[in-house]
């Protein structure tokens, strides 16, 4: 099977489970963030390359059952660097790649958009009915990506879409560029932490929840997920909440760094939305295992036991830097 992304934060989580079900993995991915993320296996199968590169897209593709699409620039800020470049990786080569697959012989695709596509929403729960109102590129282009996977479903090619809500805990190619991850961050490293905003209502998942979800999306009878749309969170908060949760945790998990402070910025990030997972829930069965809690736990051990140095300054925990540090940054000038 492929993963697209592999090398990302949620893939290098997401295949040593694959690998630990007995999948042989082929991994694409630009390794922006380094080529050690990723455990050596017989059984996977790592190719650096562009998911633009057509050509490259029909080899990977030879032999593979199944894709799941995690490969993107990934998360609102980036889109900030090169709306260009973006466009072209998150949403022109998104049906060239779904083509190649079907021609291909691949018989499911499993494609990972995002709940932010919902925008802003006062609706007490956003089912997956709920109209999308994108607040940028990045929302946008991830909303535009899938009706143009459905309209290739049929017997034997299954397309489904899962929107995850932001993830949040460790993975060997760590972000600290999102929610929880910020807090827990700013707490053990700052005994501070920053709340952009506060009263924007957030959805959560844990990474290993969200990577067992993939896995599982591989098993599931065709029928039963062919062209169909899944939420997938596990608590919904204010950022407010998660910050005062965060401290909690590091306090209790790290002594020695209490008492830790609340300091709260204004922010022009506004997406805040209350996610239902009722459908994956009852269509599926499939609900989340671990608490967010767990997430910050998982955070600061990796903390104590030094997995995460310079979490501050090192480019590789941040998209944007990493992003602007690259190659693909040069590539077309931001705007054009």
């Amino acid at each position: 099977m492929l993963v697209t992304g592999g090398a990302g934060y949620v893939g290098a989580v997401l295949v040593p489970k694959l690998l630990e079900k007995g999948y042989r993995v082929r991994v694409i991915d630009l390794f922006l963030f380094g080529h050690d993320v990723l455990p050596a296996d017989s059984r996977l199968e790592c190719m650096e390359g562009d998911i633009r590169d057509q050509g490259l897209l029909k080899r990977v593709m030879a032999g593979i059952d199944a894709v799941i699409h995690l490969a993107c620039i990934s998360n609102d800020p980036s889109f900030e660097l090169n709306p260009a470049l973006s466009r072209t990786i998150n949403y022109e080569c998104f049906e060239p790649m779904v083509i190649i697959a079907k021609e291909a012989g691949v018989r499911r695709f499993i494609y990972a958009s995002t709940s932010s596509v919902y925008g802003v929403s006062e609706v007490p729960d956003v089912t997956e009915e709920h109209p999308l109102v994108p607040l940028t590129d990045y929302n946008k282009y991830k909303g535009m990506c899938e009706p143009l996977l459905f309209k290739h479903q049929d017997r034997d090619f299954t397309t489904v879409t899962i929107r995850p809500a932001t993830v949040c805990g460790y993975s060997p190619r760590l972000r600290l560029d999102l929610s929880i991850n910020i807090l827990t961050n700013h707490a053990v490293t700052n005994r501070k932490i920053l709340i952009f905003g506060g009263s924007q209502k957030r959805p959560n998942i844990h990474i290993d929840d969200i990577a067992d979800l993939y896995v599982d999306l591989l098993e599931y009878p065709s029928e039963t997920i062919a062209g169909e749309i899944f939420n997938a969170a596990y608590e919904n908060f204010t950022i407010a909440q998660l910050a005062e949760m965060v401290r909690t945790v590091v306090a209790r998990e790290m002594p020695k760094l209490a008492p830790i402070s609340l300091e709260t910025t204004p922010s022009n990030d506004l997406r805040s939305y209350h996610v239902s997972s009722a459908k994956i829930k009852r269509v599926l069965g499939w609900t989340p295992k671990r608490t967010l809690e767990q997430a910050v736990v998982d955070l600061c051990r990796a903390f104590r036991e030094g997995k995460i140095p310079n979490s501050m300054s090192d480019i590789r925990y941040y998209n944007v830097k990493t992003v602007q540090a690259s190659p693909l940054a040069q590539e077309v000038g931001p705007g054009r």
